[in-house]
């Protein structure tokens, strides 16, 4: 069945209410199956004691949106889980948003990579994420 060109980002936030994704403010911006666009709202209580967002902050968030990406991607009943991230830092966010873009390296049967930067309101790059999905068929 083909997928859709474009998802409705708001169907897809209702969808992770009471998740960790909920919890950390991800909101979707751009969904389809080529590219998922999120934003996160920097505040004290995802920042480390020094005031830059949290690295384990970043982490989590480009795994939300790299797992959410392949999961608008997957195949009827299927679910999926990460495998493998690698997350890079070159900057610390410290104030307003960050924006967190995954586009896919591999979309396979059984696996699924997709990259994602994070980057602050003026486009630098803060963290780059590469991730592996396991496609769970039922």
């Amino acid at each position: 069945m083909p997928q859709p060109s474009t998802i409705d980002p708001k169907t897809l936030e209702e969808r992770q209410r009471g998740t960790l994704a909920a919890f950390l403010g991800v909101r979707f911006v751009e969904v389809s199956p080529e590219r998922v666009v999120a934003e996160l709202s920097i505040r004290d209580d995802l920042r480390t004691l020094g005031g830059a967002l949290h690295g384990g902050t970043i982490m989590a968030f480009a795994d939300t949106v790299g797992a959410t990406a392949t999961f608008i991607n997957l195949p009827a009943g299927a679910s999926t889980t990460t495998i493998e991230s690698k997350t890079n830092f070159f900057a610390a966010g410290r104030e307003g948003r960050v924006r967190a873009e995954a586009t896919p390296l591999h979309r396979g049967r059984r696996t699924m990579v997709w990259q994602t930067r994070i980057t602050d309101e003026s486009g630098r790059l803060l963290a780059m994420t590469v991730q592996t999905q396991m496609v769970l068929t039922p």
